[in-house]
């Protein structure tokens, strides 16, 4: 299978490394900012192809699927483009800045039978499925998910120090993880949603801290703090509090309450939840099936991001 690959950074750098690891897949091209960066980027990651841009890489017979990792921005209009070319696609999270959006990504799936999925990682990252797992197995309920997602990002740069040309969203981005995998989790679908956000940067022109708070139809709960203005660890943390213990998700790794940690090796066949999500979107297709985090399966999360920015805007 040749993919092609549309944004050369920090996430591009992920996924052109997991994909190598995906035995009968080659990283076909790659396209960046302009082309140069592309050029760049191939030669870093033995990409044997840079493309000027989505379109040459969408006119070319022998490309399969795309993996976009590209500005939030560009995720909408470049998922349609690569439907519309007959190529199956992978967008990274968010699917979209608005429903609208996202809604029309998911009516052009279903126009072509495509393969189209979301990069929500959280469902496949190691310590998030062995939580799942309990709680299909009926031993593990979800009483409370508390998480925090802190940053320090006071300029507009990216994950590497690069100065961005868009600005990164506590809402429709780092929000989107949270909500689509407290509803997946749960199994049950999320009913009541409020948000509070704090002052609103002069320059970025976007709020720095965020509350949320969810609710499923199980009556499990969740609280969600979000901030651009944490001077501390960074990333997100995840405590699952449930009726037969406590669990601390940080990314990759479990721990118990007590900071035990717990092994979740055996849970798939990586440690790495961008490699595990690119090898369901490589088996979906094979397979010719719906993957886990299709768009389909996430929309839901974009209807409750809706509601609580229309709370927001009020």
């Amino acid at each position: 299978m040749r993919i092609a690959l549309a944004g050369g950074g920090a996430f591009g750098a992920k996924h052109a490394a997991a994909l190598r690891r995906i035995e009968g897949v080659e990283v076909a091209a790659v396209v960046s900012s302009g082309l140069e960066s592309a050029r760049r980027f191939a030669a870093e990651q033995g990409i044997g192809r840079a493309a000027a841009d989505l379109d040459e890489v969408l006119a070319m017979d022998d490309v399969d699927a795309v993996v976009l990792a590209t500005p939030t921005p560009m995720h909408a209009a470049q998922t349609l483009a690569c439907l519309e070319a007959g190529k199956h696609v992978q967008v990274e999270i968010p699917v979209a800045a608005s429903l609208a959006d996202a809604e029309a990504c998911l009516a052009a799936q279903r126009r072509t039978g495509l393969v189209a999925m979301a990069g929500h990682t959280r469902r496949f990252n190691p310590s998030h499925q062995w939580i799942h797992r309990r709680v299909a197995a009926g031993e593990f309920a979800i009483q409370q998910l508390d998480v925090q997602t802190y940053f320090f990002r006071r300029s507009n740069l990216n994950a590497l120090g690069q100065a961005r040309s868009w600005t990164d969203h506590l809402l429709w981005h780092h929000a989107a993880h949270t909500v689509d995998l407290f509803a997946y989790q749960t199994g049950s679908p999320i009913v009541r949603a409020n948000a509070l956000q704090g002052p609103v940067h002069p320059e970025l022109g976007i709020a720095m801290d965020m509350s949320i708070q969810l609710q499923a139809e199980s009556g499990a709960i969740c609280t969600l703090s979000l901030s651009f203005n944490n001077d501390g660890p960074l990333g997100t943390f995840f405590r699952y509090i449930g009726d037969t213990g406590t669990y601390l998700a940080r990314y990759d790794d479990l721990f118990t309450g007590a900071e035990e940690k717990i092994d979740a090796s055996g849970v798939d066949v990586s440690l790495d939840g961008i490699e595990l999500q690119d090898r369901e979107f490589v088996a979906a297709i094979r397979e010719g099936r719906e993957p886990n985090a299709s768009l389909a399966q996430v929309l839901s999360c974009y209807r409750t991001l809706a509601e609580l920015e229309r709370q927001l805007a009020g």
